[in-house]
């Protein structure tokens, strides 16, 4: 998914989240001016049975109003005594709903239709008195549908801001992480030596920055181990075609032939240095390479007394080429130092098979043991391949190479094995 489909999701989920807050503000809002309205109507309601209920008197044994009447409140007031209407007149319309009130004799309200009626009993001494008033709720309904309608309009264009803002924000913040992303790529390409140096992270873009310097530091160390690699094939070659260059130059100022024997020896050394090459480079490629450790290391030792001490049915995720490459210029400089013996052995532990190349020679000076896979240090006779090299084509196929300071020599070679290698599947 590209930076346009993941800035039309965040813009989408921002506008979802905007929406249901919306509607939540606008629901609520609704509800309690229902509310406030409701409350509204009802104190109307009451404040006007109880103005009716103060003018409401017993004179000469009959129930009166002791002000005269007032033609307004005749339509929205009515005053009932000992069951009978002595004030106001009640509309047709609500006259069954008004009856029933009265008939309750108990404070209670009702709406009919847009209309609000409430009754209110009055407690004169000898008669029964009943005041009805009614309240139009059209204004309070009206009110409550503008407020509706203007909550919906406002919320409208509150989502609708909320979609435009994310889209701003998100577009920049992409066009930042774009643009550190496009200068490091052209920064590992022409200039790997730059960074963006941003110094401890203060947020999500000083982690990317951290990320990318590291990243290019990556970049910058494989670069140099190209180049280091080309450095040391470069001379490990050279070795033998310069044999080859001085018999046929001994030849030709001696006037006799080039020995046979000589010349395949040094063309056997090249090709080998070559192959081995060749065969790391496919290791590389070809995930699903394997190869029966024991039998590798029989034809890495094979012609040489070593002894061998290899688990049986042990297999490695490296070529059997790369795993005699790597093995034999620790035999041959192990038989070069050893007082009397050489022997391998091999362990099985989780991140891989190991094996541990050993002599009874003076071992490896600790002060100096990483110095034995420096360039231009060579095996004698073999694959032609110097321990640099075979330890930069070793880590290359995922197999770490490193020697051991302990009083004897020891080199310690961890094939990875089948099942510690993640198949692609598995990756993605």
């Amino acid at each position: 998914m590209g930076v346009t489909g993941f800035r039309g999701r965040v813009v989408a989920l921002a506008v979802l989240i905007a929406t249901a807050v919306v509607a939540v503000l606008v629901v609520v809002s609704h509800v309690l001016l229902s509310q406030v309205t409701d409350a509204d109507a009802n104190a109307l309601a009451h404040t006007r049975a109880e103005a009716v209920a103060a003018n409401v008197a017993v004179r000469g044994g009959h129930v009166v109003l002791i002000e005269g009447g007032n033609e307004a409140l005749d339509t929205v007031s009515w005053v009932y005594a000992d069951g009978r209407l002595i004030d106001g007149i009640v509309p047709g319309s609500v006259l069954d709903r008004v009856d029933a009130l009265v008939g309750s004799g108990q404070s209670q309200t009702t709406t009919v239709g847009s209309h609000l009626l409430y009754a209110q009993p009055i407690r004169l001494e000898g008669h029964r008195v009943m005041v009805v008033v009614r309240v139009d709720l059209t204004p309070y309904e009206t009110s409550e549908q503008r407020s509706l309608t203007m909550s919906l309009v406002l919320g409208g264009i509150a989502v609708l801001l909320a979609g435009v803002v994310a889209r701003l924000v998100v577009g920049r913040a992409l066009r930042v992480v774009h643009d550190m992303a496009a200068l490091a790529d052209e920064w590992g390409d022409h200039e790997p030596g730059r960074r963006f140096g941003l110094g401890v992270p203060r947020d999500e873009f000083g982690e990317l920055g951290r990320t990318l310097d590291r990243l290019l530091d990556r970049v910058d160390n494989a670069l140099a181990d190209e180049r280091r690699l080309t450095d040391e094939i470069a001379h490990e070659l050279r070795t033998p075609l310069t044999a080859l260059r001085g018999e046929a130059q001994l030849a030709q100022l001696s006037g006799q032939q080039v020995a046979p024997e000589s010349v395949l020896t040094e063309v056997d050394r090249l090709n080998a240095a070559i192959t081995t090459i060749l065969g790391a480079a496919r290791t590389r490629i070809d995930g699903g390479t394997r190869c029966d450790l024991g039998a590798a290391a029989r034809q890495a030792i094979a012609g040489r007394s070593i002894e061998l001490a290899v688990p049986a049915d042990v297999d490695v995720a490296v070529a059997t080429e790369l795993v005699v490459a790597v093995l034999s210029p620790l035999l041959e400089n192990g038989l070069r130092h050893a007082r009397s013996r050489v022997w391998v052995t091999a362990r099985v532990q989780p991140q891989g098979v190991v094996i541990d190349v050993l002599d009874d020679g003076p071992g490896f000076d600790p002060a100096e043991v990483d110095r034995v896979f420096e360039a231009g240090v060579t095996s004698g006779d073999g694959h032609g391949l110097g321990l640099a090299v075979v330890k930069r084509l070793a880590a290359s196929a995922g197999v770490a190479v490193r020697a051991i300071a302990g009083g004897h020599g020891r080199v310690e070679v961890t094939f990875p094995t089948p099942e510690a290698i993640p198949l692609p599947e598995a990756i993605a």
